[in-house]
């Protein structure tokens, strides 16, 4: 499963749900994932976000590489949408097969439709 900041942001602030997907996380050895932009989205002060520190070791995190500049811009072009970093997430998910974990399921809804190999979209809370 790849997550989106919604979800980073929940588990940062040691929220009930964003717990209790860690732990239903590591019982089913489910591996984590998200992009390093979505990363960046949600960091502000890492001496006050160890929860979300702990999980992003965690997690294998993907970098925006140069290969993905062209990918992410015909997947905006083709989807009619703006946000590069939910853009790169998205590739990234179709890449290694993964499902999206996100607060914001209509961000993805346009993305979606401009993939030829969709990931799933799962609504956070």
């Amino acid at each position: 499963m790849i997550l989106d900041a919604g979800v980073l942001i929940a588990i940062d602030r040691g929220t009930e749900t964003g717990r209790a997907l860690l732990v239903s996380v590591d019982r089913l050895a489910e591996p984590l994932h998200t992009t390093a932009p979505v990363a960046a989205q949600v960091w502000r002060n890492g001496g006050r976000q160890a929860r979300l520190a702990q999980a992003l070791r965690a997690m294998t995190l993907h970098p925006f590489e140069p290969a993905d500049i062209a990918v992410v811009g015909e997947t905006l072009r083709r989807s009619g949408t703006a946000d590069a970093v939910d853009a790169h997430l998205y590739v990234v998910a179709e890449r290694i097969g993964h499902d999206i974990l996100t607060s914001d399921v209509d961000d993805f809804t346009s993305l979606r439709t401009a993939a030829p190999n969709a990931p799933q979209v799962l609504a956070w809370q």
